[in-house]
């Protein structure tokens, strides 16, 4: 059985999926009506801007309530415009439904036969509505709030409103907690407000620009790598170095400064040229002791008329040096024959 149900009336909905159905003639030249729904909380606010289902946004993100395309009548004489809703399994903190409505082209005084429809979404088609609202006041509104889905006590129910508002869908967005931006009000100033941009100033001229470069000829730009040299030059740094302003490009650059050296330092000594001997005499040994000293003993002077042991020899210019290794120990010499006179000639023999 169908309620029909005047302004303000409710009923209790004993399904769990309801479809809304907002119907109006197929008038010539009467304005285009769109069908919405806003889920609400416990303080009669939209949590999101996603919780506002329309022909823009037609699927709510939990999927429970969706918007479905406009469709007219067999005959042509009706259009209709349908929102679903999935009240048993709806989050625990949507406490309403809205079911609203807006109108393009002009107010609802215009559209005739404008009514609402509730049908159990699991019926098929044909099927009798749950509840009929008929909104013919013709007030001059363009947005309207039909009818509204509520809990109560665990159960869901559902109220006729029939509420205009003369603000249009905007209005009735926002007195839910919809951010709506006004598309003629973009934030930006006219462009008569701006003052016109003129042509970039010249960069400042540098005064060193106008003096010649003081660099000599195939001297690399600064910045290019170059090898160092392997002992730093200053003269050649100075020479790196531009000339100050006012002084011409052609002046030799100053004598590098002398080293100084540190005042009242006296020289260091040096010790007296070594003695050399004079041509053809040897070199002479060094005094040992002196007055009051004792004086080494002289080294015997040989006897030229018997043969001697001579040194071994140390090397020298020509002779390859003296073998330094140890040597494996020689026997003892054999000692040295008595000395005897050769045998003489009958001249020398005694007569």
């Amino acid at each position: 059985m169908t309620h029909v149900m005047a302004k303000g009336a409710n009923i209790a909905l004993p399904v769990a999926a309801v479809r809304a159905v907002l119907r109006w003639s197929a008038t010539p030249g009467a304005p285009d009506v769109d069908a919405s729904a806003l889920l609400l909380g416990p303080g009669g606010k939209v949590g999101s801007d996603a919780d506002f289902v329309f022909y823009n946004q037609p699927r709510h993100p939990s999927g429970l309530v969706r918007h479905l395309p406009k469709q007219q009548s067999a005959d042509g004489t009706e259009i209709t415009d349908t929102v679903e809703a999935e009240l048993g399994k709806l989050s625990a903190h949507v406490d309403r439904v809205v079911l609203a409505g807006s109108s393009e082209g002009g107010s609802f005084r215009a559209v005739g036969g404008l009514r609402l429809q509730l049908f159990d979404a699991a019926a098929g088609e044909g099927a009798p509505p749950l509840a009929e609202f008929a909104m013919a006041d013709g007030d001059e509104v363009t947005a309207l709030v039909a009818g509204e889905l509520y809990r109560r006590a665990g159960a869901w129910k559902f109220r006729a409103v029939g509420q205009g508002y003369a603000s249009g869908l905007i209005g009735l967005a926002t007195d839910f907690g919809i951010t709506v931006e006004d598309e003629g009000d973009t934030g930006a100033q006219p462009a008569q407000s701006q003052p016109p941009a003129g042509p970039p100033a010249a960069p400042a001229a540098d005064p060193r620009t106008a003096l010649p470069d003081p660099r000599p000829a195939g001297r690399p730009e600064p910045g290019t790598f170059t090898l160092a040299p392997a002992v730093p030059q200053p003269q050649a740094a100075a020479q790196a170095a531009p000339a100050p302003a006012g002084v011409p490009a052609n002046t030799p650059p100053p004598p590098p400064n002398p080293p100084t050296v540190p005042p009242n330092v006296p020289p260091a000594p040096t010790a007296p040229p070594a003695r050399q001997p004079g041509y053809g005499y040897p070199p002479q040994a060094p005094q040992q002791g002196g007055y009051g000293y004792p004086q080494q003993p002289a080294a015997p002077t040989p006897d030229y008329r018997y043969p001697q042991q001579q040194a071994p020899q140390q090397g020298g210019y020509g002779y390859p040096p003296p073998n330094t290794a140890p040597q494996a120990q020689q026997p003892p010499a054999p000692a040295a024959e008595e000395f005897a006179l050769p045998p003489q000639g009958p001249q020398f023999q005694p007569r």
